[in-house]
């Protein structure tokens, strides 16, 4: 009989899970289980209210969690003790999330992984571990080419008048925001990553247009020139991205690739998908 394996994919707002052994695969999500917002007692809470009823009963042989925050030595063994508290049987393996998007991309070979959505990250994988990475610095000094790096573009041309007429309108009656509303959003409110990273949805319904192809490949040409080229094995092993931007504007993502003469890899929307093949075996 086929093992039952659990595979996790976690940020700070949600996580998947795939379960593998059965017939099929199946996909469920619960709240994100992060580290630095929620402590044992909080994991194992959203374990036992929101996956063990997903679960039905079914046995678990093997978890694996790939999940933000669990780079830090101390975070994993609270996440593991938290896991083996509702699992007692089952062999866990707790890494962080980074790692789980380079061998979701990458699997068992080498090749760059690069993750952008609300933030971005990059790194070389050997195809067993991360060798190097590309230090992540946060959005207000970094995450260039991120949904919120792309975000703040958006913004920037609209609060700088650049938007022509047709643009600005098309934004307006969208949003309805207003100077004063923006700068609240962004200054004195929670999560202003995420507030900026929404603004990519206007160009994604907005492709076609001179100013938005031009945020959006301006945006994305950064990470490449900030981060990409830094890696002497890009020019040698195949870039690969997962995330949400990195998804909807794939086509540039491939161009820029083409430009720079880099080897384009894989591009999944999460890491899942990578992820469940990499464990199948």
């Amino acid at each position: 009989m086929a093992k039952m394996k659990l595979i996790a994919d976690s940020g700070s707002t949600k996580t998947e899970w795939c379960l593998l052994g059965g017939k099929k695969a199946r996909y469920f999500y619960t709240q994100g289980l992060s580290p630095y917002f929620l402590n044992k007692d909080g994991v194992r809470a959203v374990l036992q209210k929101e996956l063990l009823p997903r679960l039905k009963k079914l046995q678990v042989d093997e978890l694996y969690f790939y999940g933000t925050g669990c780079k830090s030595a101390a975070n994993k063994r609270m996440m593991k003790s938290a896991f083996q508290s509702v699992f007692p049987e089952v062999l866990i393996k707790i890494e962080d999330d980074v790692t789980g998007a380079a061998i979701g991309l990458c699997g068992r070979e080498k090749g760059i992984a690069a993750i952008l959505g609300t933030g971005s990250s990059s790194c070389y994988f050997n195809g067993q571990r991360i060798v190097r990475n590309s230090p992540g610095i946060g959005y207000v000094l970094g995450d260039e080419g991120s949904g919120a790096f792309l975000g703040k573009m958006v913004i920037q041309h609209y609060m700088y008048g650049i938007m022509d007429d047709e643009l600005e309108k098309k934004f307006l009656d969208k949003y309805g925001l207003d100077r004063a509303a923006i700068l609240e959003a962004v200054y004195h409110r929670e999560k202003p990553n995420r507030f900026l990273a929404a603004f990519t949805i206007f160009l994604a319904e907005n492709r076609g247009h001179y100013m938005v192809e031009n945020i959006i490949v301006d945006g994305l040409n950064t990470f490449f020139y900030t981060h990409l080229v830094r890696f002497k094995e890009s020019s040698k092993y195949p870039v690969n991205f997962t995330g949400g931007v990195a998804y909807v504007f794939r086509d540039v993502i491939a161009s820029l690739c083409a430009d720079y003469g880099f080897k384009l890899g894989n591009i999944y929307k999460t890491p899942m998908e990578g992820l469940k093949e990499f464990h199948k075996d």
